[in-house]
């Protein structure tokens, strides 16, 4: 029983990565928390697409005269290269977009800014009455 646990860790550690990284998602007010988890969930999807392109004994996609040797799948190994690139490039836009938001709210915290958001709606649904009230006389 526990031999056939330990014969598939990495799926573990991908399945306690996934977790993580989904809490600190879910559990933080932190915006860069929040990318941060986001990361590490990116990262253990990266480990289970290539844990699962890698066959026990097998070699590289290179064709020999040998018709009995196994070979490893490259595909996940490449679409994964490109997810990589892909995800340093949301990851940089997310950080912009954290630097962007902490210049005009003056922080990062969601409870922050959803308190700022709510006054700035009151602002304007009170300005917007009192210029309706003096139109109407």
């Amino acid at each position: 029983m526990i031999t056939s646990a330990m014969g598939i860790w990495n799926y573990w550690i991908v399945f306690i990565l996934m977790m993580i990284g989904l809490f600190i998602v879910i559990g933080r007010k932190n915006l860069l928390k929040k990318i941060v988890g986001l990361t590490i969930f990116q990262t253990s999807v990266f480990l289970l697409y290539i844990t699962l392109g890698k066959i026990t004994g097998g070699t590289a996609p290179i064709l020999t005269e040998n018709s009995s040797t196994i070979y490893s799948n490259p595909l996940p190994h490449v679409l994964i290269l490109t997810a990589i690139v892909v995800g340093v490039a949301t990851t940089a836009l997310a950080l912009a977009l954290v630097v962007r938001i902490n210049s005009i709210y003056g922080s990062i915290e969601e409870d922050d800014i959803s308190a700022h958001d709510l006054i700035d709606y009151h602002d304007q649904n009170n300005t917007l009455k009192k210029s309706i009230l003096q139109n109407s006389k």
